[in-house]
């Protein structure tokens, strides 16, 4: 049977058909359940005009503050004209009371919606689940307002057994999920928000920084499981058990795991790779794009993207082509037959370069022999690119269609494999006589 003590909207019932919908009672809280709305809604929009635009300390959660400025607002003047009602006439307000209940489910809707947000980056799923996360929390609070969920709670909590010492229901496992979940997403959104101000520390060396959100992070999870277990009345003294067990299994199985863990925070400690590095490990090359606690993240020229684990990078010899300076040389080859000029080939071969944005001009181009070969003369027209990470292969070939321009304009002449045959006529062998 449902609880009358609880039932807000039964007392509402009860009280419209004792006086009527007219009655002075109603009228009265009805008006200054308009007033206040009117006013939250007029105050609201005053604030939001007035810190549109504004940078620093305001701008930090500018979205969440819109969300749930109105129906705070709301919440706050309808509460405190329940309460003056309630000590002028001496009488609860019913009509108020249910709207404050429907206020605050609207505001814990949009407060909850907003850190999981931020919480999971604008996950898709997150935007997905909205209007199932509205309608749970709607339905909780309807539950509350018709006076069913007590019950319902004094069900679930019958719903138990016992393991040695500890009490355990239906109630309390939920309780548990639900504080686990709480606390976890709170401490994912305040790890959210110090990587915003700390990645834009722009004082601050990167990979300080990167570790410094790393570390913050894995703390308030910790921090956050162990707040959960303290909330639902586990001991955290049973935990000793689990981390002897997680300790073998680092021991043997998760050794892998730790190792690329810690890795990771002594690459971003020595500084010996950096956001944007263009490096070569393990056959591959690209720009590292992404620093994570257990992989790297590298971009190949092509688009493709590389997870390298923080132990390859360890362990394997890493060619950084931007360690102390991003610029790298290039060679970009080629081959002049022997009966062209030499010195006016290698007087041309830099003009190529002339014009293009990407190339440095000190050191300036040069060209270089590199030997006199079977079907030619080997030259390489050498120069400095300073931005190795967009890329080598539009360059080289915007380079060589200037080169075959500039050998059809001064007639120089490309080689190509050839092989002479000359067939030598052997003297006539004189006939034995017998």
């Amino acid at each position: 049977m449902v609880n009358e003590q609880h039932n807000l909207l039964a007392k509402l019932i009860q009280d419209i058909s004792e006086f009527g919908v007219f009655h002075p009672q109603f009228l009265i809280q009805a008006a200054v359940l308009l007033i206040s709305w009117g006013g939250a809604y007029w105050f609201s929009r005053s604030l939001l005009r007035q810190f549109q635009g504004q940078t620093g300390k305001w701008k930090v959660g500018e979205d969440g503050i819109r969300r749930i400025l109105f129906p705070a607002l709301a919440l706050i003047l309808v509460s405190v004209a329940n309460l003056i009602l309630h000590f002028i006439e001496g009488r609860t307000n019913s009509l108020l009371q249910v709207a404050n209940l429907l206020m605050l489910a609207m505001v814990n809707i949009r407060i909850l919606v907003y850190v999981l947000r931020l919480a999971f980056d604008g996950s898709a799923w997150v935007k997905q689940s909205e209007k199932y996360i509205a309608a749970s929390v709607w339905c909780a609070y309807v539950l509350h307002v018709v006076g069913i969920l007590p019950e319902v709670l004094n069900i679930l909590d019958s719903l138990s057994f016992n393991v040695g010492a500890i009490h355990i229901s239906v109630l309390t496992v939920i309780q548990g999920l639900m504080s686990v979940c709480f606390t976890l997403v709170i401490a994912m959104w305040a790890g959210r928000l110090l990587e915003q101000r700390l990645m834009s520390a722009n004082m601050m060396d990167m990979n300080v920084r990167v570790v410094l959100v790393k570390v913050m992070r894995s703390l308030l999870v910790v921090l956050a499981i162990l707040a959960s277990l303290a909330m639902v009345g586990i001991d955290l003294t049973v935990l000793s058990v689990f981390g002897g067990a997680l300790g073998v299994g680092l021991g043997f199985g998760l050794q892998k795991i730790a190792s690329n863990y810690v890795s990771g925070f002594i690459i971003l400690l020595d500084r010996s790779v950096k956001l944007g590095d263009v490096i070569a490990v393990d056959n591959r090359q690209g720009v590292i794009s992404k620093l994570t606690s257990r992989y790297v993240v590298l971009k190949a020229p092509d688009g493709t993207e590389s997870l390298v684990p923080n132990e390859t990078l360890i362990t394997s010899t890493v060619v950084n082509n931007s360690y102390y300076e991003r610029a790298i040389w290039i060679g970009l080859p080629v081959q002049i037959a022997y009966n062209s000029d030499l010195e006016m080939v290698m007087e041309l071969l830099p003009t190529v370069t002339e014009g293009n944005d990407r190339i440095l001009r000190d050191p300036a181009p040069g060209v270089m022999i590199l030997a006199f070969a079977d079907n030619g003369i080997n030259l390489t027209l050498g120069f400095w690119l300073k931005d190795p990470e967009n890329g080598q292969g539009g360059l080289r070939s915007d380079l060589y269609l200037k080169v075959w321009q500039l050998f059809k304009q001064h007639g120089i002449e490309i080689p190509y494999p050839r092989r002479d045959i000359t067939i030598l006529s052997s003297p006539e062998v004189p006939h034995s006589v017998s």
